[in-house]
């Protein structure tokens, strides 16, 4: 039994011992562990009530759109320019009649009588008039038509005009022109008063801010608001562009919602306000003799133009040749080869004599009975009357320098 007790008294004393050795004082604190991966996203709690309101923020800046104001506002800063300007086919393009008084720029004949049948308090608009031809809108919008409705200008290089021709007789035609013929225009709005008018503008005319764009903002602070000034040929095509061609009568027709050639030649990779300055007018300085293009041929087409056989000597310019009268816009004389508008397409093809195909497809060159018969020819020409040999013997290499002739050897 003793034996017994003996080993039991060891047993506790060995467990006292081993719990006194673990309650004693821990030892230094080992090194953190790598971060474990997150755990799940616990589930989203219930949605707290809104708070208050805050009290409102200041006012901001208020804004009011750009306005017309009017060319004659722009005159005020830019007299020169507008005054410029104001003798252009632009300010003219469309002009109101005003008391039942025919406007001042027509021609003689235009002014003492208006289209046939009518008072000039009958005529709302002129349109055109100022080189070519005028037409004629109707107090209720809708364009005068008939046996006797357009007027041709006088045109002395063809010897015709200055007389009441046809225009759509037998048709009732709304004026849908303002968007080229005015400034402002809106195809939304309706004219006060006019139900045959497509559309309403503000200004008729192409004045200064259909280009520019309104002007009130820049009048009131020209510092802050620049007004629109772009070189891009599209501002110009917007109106200068051209459909389907269309021939008839040997020329290529500018009628209704056709424009002409301006853009099927090589020209038209250029921005237009390379050579035009669009301010300034075009025929009448041309028939004064005076500069009117910011740019010449010779400036891009130096070597041509130091080659040349014959015209130069007696004072024909290169656009007599590369940019003959083939548009008709009022009159054409088929047997003169010679209309009443200049062409841009300025390439001429030293082989081919005609201007159009037998299908009645217009070529892309010019051909020598434009290029050439304007002058040449018996009629209205101021040159020999010259045959189609001749004509193409003299294009071939024209601007090529003649080739050397070595001196012989004695």
């Amino acid at each position: 039994m003793k034996v017994g007790r003996t080993a039991v008294w060891l047993l506790l004393a060995t467990l006292t011992l081993a719990v006194a050795a673990c309650s004693g004082r821990p030892g230094p604190t080992g090194p953190q562990g790598s971060q474990g991966l997150q755990g799940p996203p616990g589930p989203t709690g219930p949605q707290g009530l809104a708070g208050e309101r805050g009290p409102a923020g200041q006012d901001g800046a208020g804004f009011i759109p750009a306005d017309f104001v009017g060319s004659t506002a722009c005159a005020n800063c830019h007299q020169d320019t507008y005054d410029t300007f104001a003798r252009s086919g632009h300010a003219h393009a469309l002009t109101p009649v005003v008391n039942g008084a025919a406007p001042g720029f027509l021609p003689s004949t235009a002014r003492r009588t208006p289209p046939e049948g009518l008072a000039w308090s009958d005529i709302a608009y002129v349109v055109g008039g100022f080189n070519w031809k005028a037409l004629f809108v109707k107090t209720d919008g809708s364009l005068v038509t008939g046996e006797a409705a357009q007027f041709n200008l006088d045109n002395n290089q063809l010897e015709a005009g200055n007389e009441y021709v046809a225009y759509h007789a037998g048709e009732t035609m709304p004026f849908d022109c303002a968007a080229c013929h005015a400034t402002g225009y809106s195809p939304r709005e309706t004219a006060a008063g006019m139900p045959n008018m497509v559309g309403a503008f503000v200004e008729p005319g192409v004045q200064c801010e259909a280009c520019h764009g309104p002007g009130s903002l820049h009048v009131n602070n020209p510092r802050s608001f620049a007004l629109k000034v772009s070189r891009d040929n599209q501002e110009c095509r917007a109106c200068h562009m051209s459909g389907e061609l269309v021939a008839a009568d040997g020329f290529i027709q500018h009628t209704d919602h056709e424009y002409g050639d301006l853009f099927p030649g090589k020209h038209r990779l250029i921005d237009c306000v390379d050579c035009h300055d669009p301010h300034t007018a075009v025929v009448s300085p041309r028939e004064d003799h005076v500069p009117f293009l910011e740019a010449t041929c010779d400036g891009c087409h130096f070597q041509q133009a130091q080659v040349e056989k014959v015209h130069l000597r007696i004072r024909v310019a290169c656009a007599d040749c590369h940019m003959p009268q083939l548009i008709q816009n009022a009159i054409g004389r088929p047997d003169s080869f010679m209309a009443d508008m200049m062409t841009h397409q300025v390439v001429i093809n030293a082989e081919q004599m005609d201007q159009f195909a037998a299908d009645g497809t217009i070529l892309p060159q010019i051909g020598l009975d434009y290029a050439c018969r304007q002058c040449h020819n018996g009629d209205l020409g101021i040159g020999p009357n010259l045959p189609d040999s001749t004509l193409l013997a003299a294009a071939q290499g024209y601007h090529e320098p003649e080739p050397e002739v070595e001196a012989s050897a004695d």
